[in-house]
């Protein structure tokens, strides 16, 4: 009577294996991770079919799994081989969109501002009318403006002269903002902060990529908006 378990690999079949089915140099060196396993598990199937007991055959529900084992593993490489392609694609993508900012004054989200020649500007937005307290540090964490303002609802520019309270001139560099609002009955309003730059440069080496904004850098999805310059 027939078993049901797998036949061993027997040191004939073994040998089969090494002198029928060994892979050529071009299936070596192009294989990989799960094509290897792919192209082994396709030689073993063929090779135990080949030197199969006669009197006693490899039972037909194992070898139905085995096969479609084998249709599986398949299209898992061509599931990978268009992922891989897809993937290609969208960078190719991403990399012309991020070019196509490089001269464009934009919107990003950001709390730090570049000073230059006694001006620094950032933007910030509220949903309702509150009362709002703005601090501006150094990059070294100097507190160098601090100020209350009434504002409305929607979004507001804050220029900064680069002074602070005692009239003193700061000099040009990265200064950072925080603003914290609350409405009439004293609760807190949230406040989103964004800063306007032009785009100096793009850098494609980096995914996704990395926009240079006054020496900071940003990724696409931290742009807010598009600023038409005005002439």
């Amino acid at each position: 009577m027939a078993t049901t378990s797998v036949p061993s690999i027997t040191p004939s079949v073994t040998s089969a294996l090494n002198s029928t089915a060994a892979p050529t140099t071009a299936t070596t060196n192009d294989s990989k991770g799960l094509a290897a396993n792919f192209t082994q598990f396709l030689q073993l199937l063929t090779t135990q079919l080949k030197n199969q007991n006669p009197l006693d055959p490899l039972d037909t529900n194992q070898f139905t799994q085995q096969l479609v084992q084998f249709a599986q593993v398949e299209q898992q490489l061509k599931s990978n081989d268009q992922l891989a392609t897809l993937v290609s694609i969208q960078k190719s993508a991403q990399s012309a969109n991020a070019i196509s900012f490089v001269g464009t004054r934009v919107a990003v989200d950001g709390t730090t501002a570049k000073l230059t020649n006694g001006n620094a500007t950032w933007n910030f937005t509220v949903d309702k009318p509150a009362t709002a307290t703005v601090l501006i540090t150094s990059s070294t964490g100097q507190l160098v403006h601090s100020g209350t303002y009434t504002v409305t609802p929607g979004t507001q520019t804050f220029a900064w002269d680069g002074r602070d309270s005692a009239g003193t001139q700061w000099p040009d560099g990265d200064y950072t903002m925080a603003v914290t609002a609350k409405d009439t009955s004293g609760q807190t309003v949230a406040v989103s902060t964004e800063i306007e730059g032009v785009v100096d440069s793009a850098d494609l080496s980096q995914s996704p990529p990395l926009l240079s904004i006054g020496a900071q850098t940003f990724t696409l999805d931290q742009i807010k908006r598009v600023v038409r310059t005005t002439n």
